[in-house]
């Protein structure tokens, strides 16, 4: 399968998961709407997907969001199936994505600090 397509393919499935999740149709008390879909890696043949997970909250409710998307992996497949239209419909795991937080931190430290030019 082409690089082309494979970003496609990824693209849809954080289309499918992101819109789930905003609309509330994932019926898991634990699963915030403030998450999102950071990015999605898919294996090479399709098969496995990991979707990470990023929030304004703090790391306590992510991971909670995170095991209740997981949870609820095998209604987001049925729908993410429908949704994309392939023979296949790969394997979800879900991850929490701290790269947000981590960049946050590294801004406040460069914000931080004193010009010292002209």
């Amino acid at each position: 399968m082409s690089q082309y397509s494979q970003k496609r393919i990824e693209a849809k499935i954080e289309e499918a998961i992101s819109t789930l999740i905003v609309k509330g149709e994932i019926k898991n008390s634990n699963v915030s709407t403030l998450c999102s879909v950071s990015r999605v890696s898919l294996s090479h043949d399709n098969a496995y997907a990991t979707i990470y997970i990023t929030s304004v909250l703090d790391d306590e409710s992510l991971n909670k969001s995170v095991a209740g998307l997981q949870k609820a992996t095998a209604f987001i497949q049925g729908r993410l199936g429908k949704f994309l239209g392939t023979r296949n419909t790969p394997k979800l795991t879900f991850r929490a994505d701290n790269s947000y937080k981590d960049a946050q931190k590294v801004n406040n430290i460069i914000d931080s600090l004193k010009y010292y030019g002209d």
